[in-house]
């Protein structure tokens, strides 16, 4: 099974999320990041019955019939609702707050959860008994979400392409304006693409304030392309991805060498560059205002339960959150995790997202 069939990782596009940021900023919103969550009632301690309405983002999957499961053991009836991307998603809860498109949400992850956490959007809960990994994976101001999934955007390159020209991939960020890798880069735009978000963020802590942008320039100046969805840079311009692209180098994410292993297994055909990474994470919620928050809360227990974090590998190509649980076997081989990943937190995001996706549209595109 391929890459585009393990999940649909174009559907992250964030398409009109300019125009809905200068309309629903998070500095206009009444702030909640310093609320304390306030503890609430475990679901197990009373009757569940109604539906329950799980809003997510397109790239939402699990196995057949774990669903079912839970709707059997509880009783209640599990409507899915996908918004869209992981912006629109966004920005669609954000324009619903106080009346929501559903009960819960899954999906909204750290380079957008800040601005929906200043919006008011959800109702503090968080599951008990949860492993010291998933809390350790919620920033400060994010408080009452619960870590669903984790993963890094990195750069990836097509080993095979650079054997046969004779070439030594780059290794990091700075390569990539070395005039040896001229045209062979594509990336995805951060005003419409999270994984471009994420590698814009990881370019600001690389090079910091003063200069990040002037890193971009000479990016763009060493034949840089920008596509605005993952998918048109991984299949139509990757060459890795066995469908006819051309360059060798593109932004992707850590796991993608484990979906294009060698028939015999023995090896991958592309490898993602660790030292290029931004760690995503990606978080479930209830939803302030929820017509159902006891079968809200009996949700995100099930999302972050032992056997949907078993379940996110196969289905949405991302890690657990839940650091005890088995991985594949390839993903210790050809996925891991960046040792030292970059990183911005969650109200820096939220205090310069608009200000850097405007710097970096005047930069690369003009």
């Amino acid at each position: 099974m391929n890459i585009r069939t393990r999940r649909a990782l174009a559907t992250f596009a964030l398409v009109g999320l300019v125009p809905a940021l200068a309309a629903c900023s998070s500095s206009d919103a009444p702030g909640t990041a310093e609320d304390t969550p306030v503890p609430a009632e475990s679901p197990a301690a009373t009757e569940l019955s109604g539906t329950v309405t799980l809003v997510t983002h397109d790239s939402f999957a699990l196995s057949d019939g774990l669903l079912e499961s839970f709707e059997s053991e509880t009783g209640l009836d599990v409507e899915h609702v996908a918004a869209g991307d992981a912006g629109t998603l966004v920005n669609q809860l954000v324009l619903t707050q106080g009346s929501p498109l559903g009960d819960v949400v899954y999906g909204v992850d750290n380079t957008f959860a800040s601005r929906a956490a200043d919006a008011g959007v959800f109702e503090p809960y968080t599951p008990a008994d949860l492993d010291a990994s998933v809390g350790a994976q919620t920033e400060e101001g994010l408080e009452g979400l619960t870590a669903i999934d984790r993963g890094d955007v990195c750069l990836n390159v097509d080993t095979v392409w650079f054997e046969d020209a004779g070439l030594e991939p780059p290794a990091g960020l700075e390569d990539l304006t070395d005039p040896a890798y001229a045209d062979l880069t594509v990336v995805t735009n951060p005003a419409t693409s999270s994984p471009g978000f994420a590698f814009l963020l990881a370019t600001v802590s690389a090079f910091g304030e003063d200069g990040w942008q002037d890193y971009w320039a000479e990016l763009a100046d060493n034949g840089l392309r920008v596509t605005d969805g993952w998918s048109d840079a991984y299949y139509v311009d990757f060459s890795g991805a066995g469908e006819g692209g051309e360059r060798p180098i593109v932004l992707s994410y850590a796991t993608s060498p484990a979906f294009t292993v060698t028939e015999d297994g023995s090896g991958s055909t592309t490898a993602a560059l660790l030292d290029t990474c931004f760690r995503q994470v990606e978080y479930a919620g209830v939803l302030a205002g929820t017509d159902n928050p006891d079968g809200a809360r009996a949700l995100v227990d099930f999302l972050a339960s032992e056997q949907v974090q078993a379940d996110i590998p196969e289905n949405m190509y991302m890690y657990p959150a839940d650091e005890t649980v088995e991985l594949p076997a390839e993903w210790e081989q050809f996925a891991p995790l960046a040792e030292n990943p970059y990183e911005v937190p969650a109200q820096e995001i939220a205090e310069h997202r608009d200000e850097w996706i405007q710097q970096w549209t005047a930069t690369v595109i003009g």
